[in-house]
């Protein structure tokens, strides 16, 4: 091979080293960890009970911010996780709905258990609310948008629409986006335990 070929090759070689080099310093081949959903939260149950993060432990929960007057999004959605629930069986002893409200302005307690009193939510179902500055902390710690969106008394929210599931510790384990239907909800929770 003649040598200025090899000069040739051996340049080539050294540019991609540098220029991998380069985009390592730069970041381009790190993965950023993972942005953690949910954490601490200090709230109350329908009960009028204090309700913590400890709520989550013990069973899968499926964990969704919505708020009672909600026209569509959050009963669709509560439906669809009950369907879900229903669709697995003797698993669903180990399965639980959180509902989070994200318009402590209207959801009291009271008005919370008079909404889970619905037939179409499971009777296990966990409704949480309290304060504007502790329902501002847990939508923080599960990244969930939310914002008022009118004035006078039939003001609504807008919101994040994805529900969570989250293992018997409390971690998260996946998105289960708006309109997913109830079967392939209660096929990716039954994966999730399968895998624990």
């Amino acid at each position: 091979m003649p040598r200025h070929r090899l000069v040739l090759i051996l340049a080539c070689v050294v540019g991609l080293v540098v220029t991998a080099g380069l985009a390592w310093n730069a970041g381009v081949f790190k993965s950023e960890p993972p942005v953690p959903i949910g954490g601490a939260f200090q709230l109350v149950d329908q009960n009028g009970k204090p309700a913590t993060e400890k709520v989550l432990k013990g069973k899968w929960s499926l964990v969704f911010f919505g708020f009672t007057y909600c026209p569509d999004v959050c009963p669709g959605t509560l439906q669809a996780l009950s369907a879900a629930t229903d669709q697995l069986g003797p698993k669903a002893k180990d399965l639980q709905i959180v509902f989070i409200s994200i318009d402590p302005g209207r959801d009291n307690p009271e008005q919370m258990k008079t909404y889970l009193s619905n037939d179409f939510i499971p009777k296990s179902t966990i409704g949480l609310t309290g304060a504007p500055e502790q329902v501002q902390v847990a939508a923080k710690a599960y990244k969930v948008y939310y914002a008022k969106n009118g004035e006078g008394p039939g003001y609504t929210m807008d919101h994040s629409t994805m529900t969570y599931l989250m293992d018997p510790k409390g971690r998260y384990k996946t998105i289960i986006p708006y309109g997913t239907p109830p079967d392939e909800i209660a096929r990716r929770v039954g994966d999730a335990m399968r895998e624990g």
